[in-house]
């Protein structure tokens, strides 16, 4: 009966163990850190999405970075067993008990985007550098440059205000359009060199031979909207309103805060919000316009919608993405991509909120 009770006991023990085993230990890394993910990625999303709805009501946007995230798990077991064992022919009895308990109690860091990290992450032009790095690695041109570029050699594009979206110079658009198809053409390469004295320079070259007559007349179109060499094979790229010269390429980039506050001019708002004055006017007012070209469309509700890419909950109103909106989903991600490659320089010593999450 003893070596019985123990090995009933040993049993018990074992059964409990492995049934949670996989819960703790390596086995649990694979199936934690994906979840972690997923959450990490619709977290920022949400807190993109509700920053641009933000933006269109004057309200400043507010980002909250993860620092840490620390997952703790605790298994606590235990086994009982007892009997009692009668002279022979009257009977004996057994009693076996286990308890088994597992937690997890990840604590979650946050850092609060402020000071001089916000100054350069969300108010800082881009880098001319960035932008034309994106476009080097695949990003369509035309899509970028019509989020991130104020100005190009002058032509400007569609800007933002208190009375709505003032249209783009015709030409920017058509700019925008050159440049993809250059860039679809393998036409167009980028590269920075150095001069004598060690300066970078970012430059555009254009490749004259073995050109096709029609991308012939689109590289020819391009330089004459730009204003530049109809000679020259290489461009270099400067932040500046204007070029000094026919073989510069002058560009005037956005902010993050300045994407964000054109993508806001695109949200739809409840009327009476408008009417007012809760939020600024946008799209809507400038949709007869031909030159107003949408980035981005977010809609609005009182109700939660049932399928969209991305929701969030403000001013007793839902605003989301569709999820079969591609384009949308597009310059939404490009967001999010160029807010990473925002220079923000050396961490700080920020205040952090540490939140035990139960």
């Amino acid at each position: 009966m003893k070596k019985t009770l123990l090995f009933l006991t040993c049993g018990l023990a074992s059964f409990t163990t492995g049934c949670l085993h996989p819960k703790i230990g390596p086995q649990a890394l694979p199936r934690d850190r994906s979840q972690y993910s997923v959450s990490l990625a619709d977290s920022w999303k949400d807190l993109t999405l509700l920053n641009i709805v933000k933006v269109r009501y004057l309200d400043p946007p507010v980002y909250v970075d993860i620092g840490n995230i620390v997952s703790s798990y605790t298994l606590t077991q235990n086994a009982t067993a007892g009997g009692t064992i009668n002279p022979p022919g009257t009977g004996s009895n057994a009693i076996l008990g286990g308890s088994v308990s597992f937690s997890n109690t990840p604590t979650i860091t946050f850092t609060p985007l402020t000071g001089s990290a916000y100054i350069k992450g969300l108010t800082t032009p881009l880098s001319t550098a960035s932008v034309f790095g994106a476009i080097r690695d695949g990003v369509p041109a035309d899509s970028i440059l019509l989020s991130s570029v104020q100005s190009i050699n002058g032509l400007r594009n569609q800007q933002v205000g208190l009375n709505g979206i003032r249209p783009a110079d015709p030409e920017f658009h058509r700019v925008r359009e050159l440049l993809r198809d250059i860039q679809l053409s393998g036409l167009v390469r980028l590269y920075v060199k150095e001069d004598a004295s060690k300066q970078q320079s970012t430059l555009m070259a254009f490749r004259r031979e073995n050109i096709p007559p029609e991308m012939q007349a689109e590289s020819a179109e391009l330089r004459r909207l730009l204003h530049l060499n109809p000679d020259a094979t290489e461009f270099k790229l400067v932040a500046a309103p204007l070029p000094s010269s026919d073989t510069e390429v002058a560009i005037v980039t956005r902010s993050i805060f300045g994407i964000l506050a054109s993508m806001a001019s695109e949200v739809e708002v409840p009327a009476e919000h408008i009417a007012q004055h809760r939020a600024i006017p946008g799209f809507e007012s400038g949709r007869t316009l031909p030159d107003i070209v949408p980035m981005i469309r977010i809609h609005s509700a009182k109700n939660k919608p049932d399928d969209s890419f991305v929701t969030v909950y403000y001013r007793y109103t839902w605003f989301w993405i569709d999820d079969g909106d591609l384009a949308s989903k597009r310059s939404f991600m490009q967001l999010m991509q160029l807010f990473t490659m925002a220079d923000t320089g050396p961490k700080e010593n920020l205040p952090v909120v540490t939140i035990p999450s139960r």
